[in-house]
């Protein structure tokens, strides 16, 4: 005779949250489905919300360059680069100390109070249209606040992901379709900030300030961070889809009962079971974290210098034989980061089919490199070329960066040489993508100074950066061949 199953008893969380039933298996599996597609919705809209802020400044650059001093001046184009190092060596700087700040808080309150703070930064620079402020140091000011503050999304976003899909076989894919956020994000922010232009550059910080800000109090009153703060425990879930497209869920939910509790003495007295965090340097040691995080730094050098710079080099080179307006280039701009999002899609569902990151990556890396020389030398010849050679750019280009950021930082987060510790993958994480935006800081400050001497020398850059990336992903890619061969004998 089975024993009967356990009394249906609701948990309440320390955010108020109640647990699935223990007693329905298919009621608790439709659950956890719904909160995992619920903070999946939740983190896309916050990280585009993130990239759609940080689009302004590169849509308003070549109005700035033309009437806005002191980028109007002789060393307009110089300064312009100095705004983007900015924020970009301010936000690598600050992403070390932010993951490992969202390993030991809650990532809810952190999340959101970056959101919040990122508006207020935002909204600063467009105050300068308004206020007529045209002092340097006043810009260079903000752009370094709004690095710090924005550094903290990234590894909330990863971590609050990794936390409810840590077990899932099919990561890449769920992450490849996930993090088209970027792109998605500096489409909208494109968007709108092109969209509202012609009333004044003021207007296109503004509203994506006030976007982000919105979202980031959504984020604080319904996002839930952590699987345990609505009584389930993920420890021994495991999440896998099975032929027919279903999924089959185990989990491991005590009986509990509905009581106060003091969670400030339950913390306490809970200490030392909890898993420690991971230490800053021993994570770099962690296997494959320091080949991924220098290749991110050539290839986010590439992604992020068409993310600032693509707007301006279309309205400084003729399509046709023609110059696209302001808006016009701003617009155009958009297909790179379509192509970004089908790219990412691409790499996650191919990485997954394949079972191998480092080749998927390496793959991508090595067909960027025709397609940004077609889109230089055949781009400007109609806006058909243009448009298909620009798509393809941001497919490739994006492809690889998506992939690293994602799914191969939460491989290597919870990876088995740390036992799955759950509070290692923020570290990692921010250790990634903070190397990878050392170098998108210093691709746009560049670009600054080289575009003075011809767009040529730029992507000549671009195919150098690109390169360096792969040669750090050798190792991996002869590794996993080796693996692969190995398992076939």
């Amino acid at each position: 005779m089975e024993p009967a199953a356990p009394p249906s008893v609701p948990f309440v969380s320390p955010q108020g949250g109640h647990a699935a039933a223990a007693g329905g298996g298919g009621g608790t599996a439709r659950g956890l489905r719904r909160r995992q597609y619920a903070v999946l919705a939740l983190t896309f809209a916050a990280y585009a919300a993130f990239h759609a802020s940080r689009k302004p400044p590169s849509i308003v650059k070549a109005v700035l360059s033309a009437d806005w001093a002191p980028f109007s001046g002789p060393r307009g184009t110089q300064h312009l680069g100095e705004l983007d190092v900015a924020f970009l060596s301010t936000y690598a700087a600050a992403m070390f100390a932010a993951g490992h700040l969202a390993d030991r808080v809650d990532l809810r309150v952190l999340l959101a109070a970056a959101m919040l703070a990122s508006g207020a930064a935002s909204a600063a620079l467009g105050a300068a249209y308004f206020l007529d402020v045209h002092s340097l140091a006043f810009f260079l000011a903000a752009q370094v606040a709004s690095g710090v503050v924005q550094s903290a999304g990234w590894p909330c976003v990863v971590a609050v992901v990794g936390n409810w899909f840590g077990h899932t076989s099919s990561r890449g894919t769920i992450m490849g379709v996930w993090t088209s956020h970027t792109s998605v994000g500096n489409i909208a922010g494109s968007f709108l900030a092109a969209a509202v232009l012609e009333f004044g550059w003021g207007w296109s910080f503004l509203v994506p300030a006030f976007v982000i800000a919105a979202l980031g109090v959504v984020v604080l009153v319904f996002l839930v961070a952590h699987p345990s703060d609505v009584g389930l425990e993920l420890g021994a879930m495991e999440v896998e889809m099975n032929g027919e497209g279903g999924e089959e869920v185990e989990l491991l939910v005590e009986e509990k009962k509905e009581v106060e509790v003091d969670y400030d003495e339950l913390e306490v007295e809970m200490g030392s079971q909890l898993p420690r965090a991971i230490g800053f340097l021993e994570a770099w040691r962690l296997p494959g974290v320091a080949p991924y995080a220098f290749c991110l730094f050539f290839s986010k050098l590439v992604a992020y210098t068409f993310l600032y710079w693509l707007p301006f080099y279309i309205r400084n080179n003729a399509v046709a034989g023609q110059f696209l307006s302001h808006k016009a280039s701003g617009i155009l701009s958009i297909v790179f980061d379509i192509g970004g999002v089908l790219g990412g899609i691409s790499a996650g569902f191919l990485s997954d089919a394949i079972g191998a990151r480092a080749i998927t990556s390496a793959l991508f890396l090595l067909l960027s490199i025709p397609a940004l020389i077609f889109y230089r030398a055949f781009g400007s010849i109609s806006m058909r070329h243009n448009i298909a050679l620009m798509f393809l750019s941001g497919y490739f280009v994006n492809g690889p960066y998506s992939l690293i950021t994602t799914a191969v930082a939460t491989d290597l987060g919870t990876q088995d040489a740390i036992k799955g510790n759950s509070r290692a993958l923020a570290t990692v994480s921010a250790i990634i993508d903070g190397t990878g935006s050392v170098g998108a800081a210093l691709g746009p400050l560049l670009t600054g100074y080289i575009s003075t001497r011809g767009w040529n020398s730029v992507f000549f850059m671009l195919i150098v950066s690109i390169s360096l990336a792969l040669v750090f992903l050798i190792r991996m890619v002869r590794d996993e061949i080796v693996a692969k061969i190995g398992a076939r004998h």
